[in-house]
């Protein structure tokens, strides 16, 4: 009970911060943040600022303690839920064992409709379906489709590849199961965030090269698609914008560890050698991440090969920011734009 009218406490007081007039938000955020030809969103700023005083981190401790910190500090920042969408928990046979999901449907839409396979992010280490909760509620309202959250397993306990073979087989099991569902079988994305991103990129090759059943769209939100590089937007942003290059490490050594080959493809999507016929995506990027430019050089790739592809890079946000639509405007706005870009990507 203490710790529910915490959260509740604390929930209330960051509402509060980011409701105040700019010019008191700027006081407390401090001076604008200007890098690499970029400036910083105020909201992003504050943000960031309210991690630094809660001492949030992804990466501090064990897997096992960073991921009840993810969770018990989601409620800063998440929101309410949003409704009205229904769910439905759903329980995916894989061949290492049952995949627990929720399918969410927002009121009112038709059957069969489009549907979203999403991976929360998390560094195949942390998050879960808890953790993105009103990030597969946003997606379904606001895009008009269901949403099917899969809680693949996670690292240091299930090292890759099984990641990837969960996210495969949630795939496989949406377009087979898809009447059942209430689903277009022909109208099936797949999406995530971060580490998220990267099993949704990799099931779009994976399935392709197999020669389908494929996925129709690509909904990749700032995404990790190479292990084996350090690009120059890591060594600008490794520190103070949220995801750091420590969590990275972290997230990493946990994920594929020594003996594993980083240049594998379903861990490093973006060395993959063909890239011809995959489905057309939606790459969104945020200027202070980490990731950054791996993200748009995977789009550079997917252009060559020919595949309709958009990249938003989102100049003044930071890693994350899909989850943070509880606070602020700017995180919602970049959303919203996402989730526009799945309805017309699905569209019939």
């Amino acid at each position: 009970m203490a710790t529910s009218l915490q959260s509740r406490v604390e929930a209330a007081a960051a509402q509060l911060i980011f409701g105040l007039p700019e010019p008191l938000r700027r006081l407390i955020a401090g001076r604008p943040i200007r890098l690499d030809g970029q400036e910083l969103a105020l909201d992003a700023q504050l943000l960031l600022r309210l991690q630094q005083l809660n001492r949030v981190s992804m990466s501090a401790g064990t897997p096992e303690v960073a991921r009840q910190r993810i969770l018990d500090s989601g409620h800063l920042v998440s929101g309410k839920p949003i409704e009205p969408v229904r769910t439905q928990e759903i329980v995916i046979p894989a061949e290492h064992g049952p995949l627990p999901a929720t399918l969410y449907v927002p009121d009112g839409l038709p059957s069969p409709s489009p549907l979203l396979v999403f991976f929360h992010g998390g560094g195949w280490v942390v998050g879960s379906r808890a953790s993105h909760d009103n990030t597969a509620r946003y997606f379904a309202k606001h895009a008009g489709v269901r949403v099917l959250s899969v809680e693949y397993r996670l690292a240091p306990e299930h090292p890759f590849p099984a990641a990837p073979e969960d996210a495969v087989a949630a795939f496989g099991y949406a377009h087979a199961k898809a009447a059942d569902l209430g689903v277009d079988p022909d109208r099936i994305a797949v999406g995530g965030d971060s580490a998220g991103g990267n099993l949704a990129a990799v099931t779009a090759q994976v399935t392709t090269a197999r020669g389908g059943p494929a996925p129709a769209f690509q909904l990749l939100l700032y995404p990790g698609v190479d292990a084996s590089t350090r690009r120059r937007s890591r060594e600008i942003f490794g520190s103070g914008f949220f995801l750091t290059d420590a969590d990275m490490t972290w997230f990493i050594d946990h994920y594929a560890p020594a003996g594993v080959d980083r240049t594998d493809p379903r861990l490093s999507p973006l060395l993959t050698e063909d890239f011809t016929g995959l489905p057309p995506a939606y790459v969104a990027t945020a200027g202070f991440d980490p990731l950054r430019d791996e993200g748009e050089e995977y789009v550079a790739k997917l252009r060559d090969a020919g595949v309709p592809v958009t990249l938003s890079r989102q100049r003044d946000l930071i890693h994350g920011y899909v989850n943070f639509l509880g606070v602020g405007r700017r995180f919602r706005e970049a959303t919203s734009e996402a989730a526009g870009a799945l309805r017309v990507g699905l569209r019939a």
